[in-house]
């Protein structure tokens, strides 16, 4: 059922598990403990440094959480300890992105297919052998990819503005597309515009109702880590092996069809990147889904956390869960 859901959200529940939105914490609660803690970790996967942030019990359904361009797992920080009550989250840098290592494309070729082979590798080290998997932007083709390198592993599926077809490439996207069209200097300088601190900051305004909702240390950040020497050829590079899923989405569509994972879609309907045009389709393959528009933009968690957080506990609840 299609809902548009607005920013009027209020949740009243018996248990600790939506501390932050529900109600503010006792300072008798935090002393006991009941507000999980997130801890910063980092693990060497094929040689690579991956930071990733973990909270929840070691022994709860595991929720891994894939960020996009060009933030990092740091998108997550607020959702991580409301889910954290009950699940144990996961949520790591992609190489060249937050603290994660940004090796030389000398030596490490920036593809999707490599994020997807570090991010199992890590799932292995962290013993996870089944896990819910919450895809936004560049976490989408990456978190598909590592579905298809086991099917059975993914208990649930929730997508943030997470593209896996045609119709979801919006005008945005024509001269990226003419890049991997013809692979040219001057197709590349013509994306360069992206990694422009403007840009940046209107991927998190653009389509945002209420700007006062926003924290600007989000794209002042965002700014500094792409301005690392080196960091705009990575993101270039990525820009061109974008296409390189685009070849991959009916395999993508096979997964979705013949899994049918439990899923929510919770997508900000004003996203200029990642129109809700790219939501819909969703539905051909994953009739049971979940389906929400917020009336927001690209970081949906930045507005509208107090909306998408409740829907999202609730899912896995319903989903994957423990009583």
């Amino acid at each position: 059922m299609l809902t548009k859901a607005g920013a009027g959200f209020s949740l009243c529940r018996k248990d600790s598990s939506m501390v932050g939105i529900a109600q503010k914490p006792s300072v008798a609660a935090v002393q006991e403990g009941e507000f999980p803690v997130t801890h910063f970790r980092t693990a060497t996967v094929n040689g690579i440094d991956i930071f990733y942030r973990e909270a929840g019990p070691a022994d709860g359904p595991v929720v891994l959480l894939l960020h996009g361009f060009p933030t990092a797992s740091s998108q997550f920080r607020h959702l991580i300890p409301l889910l954290a009550d009950r699940y144990r989250v996961i949520a790591p840098d992609f190489p060249g992105f937050g603290h994660s290592a940004s090796p030389d494309r000398s030596t490490f070729d920036y593809t999707f297919a490599n994020f997807a082979d570090l991010m199992d590798g890590l799932l292995g080290q962290l013993g996870v052998d089944r896990y819910a998997l919450y895809c936004f932007d560049y976490g989408a083709p990456t978190g598909y990819r590592l579905a298809l390198k086991g099917p059975e592993r993914v208990s649930a599926l929730i997508v943030q503005n997470g593209n896996a077809y045609e119709e979801g490439l919006s005008e945005f996207w024509d001269p990226i597309k003419a890049y991997w069209a013809e692979k040219t200097d001057e197709h590349r300088q013509a994306i360069a515009f992206i990694l422009n601190s403007d840009t940046v900051k209107q991927q998190y305004t653009a389509g945002v109702q209420d700007l006062s909702r926003l924290d600007p240390d989000r794209w002042l950040h965002d700014d500094t880590q792409l301005a690392r020497p080196g960091n705009a050829d990575i993101q270039l590079d990525l820009f061109y092996d974008y296409g390189s899923n685009v070849t991959l989405y009916p395999e993508f569509h096979a997964f979705f069809r013949d899994h049918q994972p439990p899923t929510l879609i919770v997508w900000g309907q004003n996203d200029p990147v990642f129109p809700a045009a790219g939501a819909h389709p969703y539905r051909r393959d994953l009739p049971s889904a979940e389906f929400h528009l917020l009336d927001t933009g690209h970081f949906l968690l930045e507005d509208k956390l107090d909306v998408a957080a409740p829907m999202i506990h609730d899912f896995l609840d319903r989903s994957v869960g423990r009583s």
